[in-house]
């Protein structure tokens, strides 16, 4: 798989876990909703470390925008928000220096 596979696949596990967690403390849901939410958030971790890239903090960096665009994509596919201009105009922003992070050539 291609790192960006890998980016969308923790980005979906990650905001999974989180609502789960989000459910059972805001919206008053079974903790049982937690059971999944915990095994998301494992996989998301684990999925990050499928990135290629010799440095943890340069994955979690560029991760950042991905996680921004996945967020704002279930705001509109689940909670049923769609993102207004001030949402894309962030995301491009946060995506340009996630991609700068990424594929920014570098000596050695």
């Amino acid at each position: 798989m291609t790192g960006l596979v890998f980016y969308a696949l923790a980005a979906l596990a990650e905001i999974a876990g989180c609502f789960a967690v989000w459910v059972v403390v805001r919206d008053g849901r079974s903790v049982w909703w937690l059971l999944p939410g915990l095994a998301c958030l494992a996989f998301f971790a684990w999925a990050l470390t499928r990135i290629d890239t010799p440095f943890a903090g340069r994955a979690y960096a560029a991760y950042g925008g991905v996680y921004i665009a996945a967020s704002l994509t279930w705001m509109w596919a689940v909670e049923g928000a769609r993102p207004d201009r001030y949402d894309l105009a962030g995301l491009l922003l946060c995506l340009g220096g996630a991609a700068i992070i990424l594929f920014a050539p570098r000596a050695g």
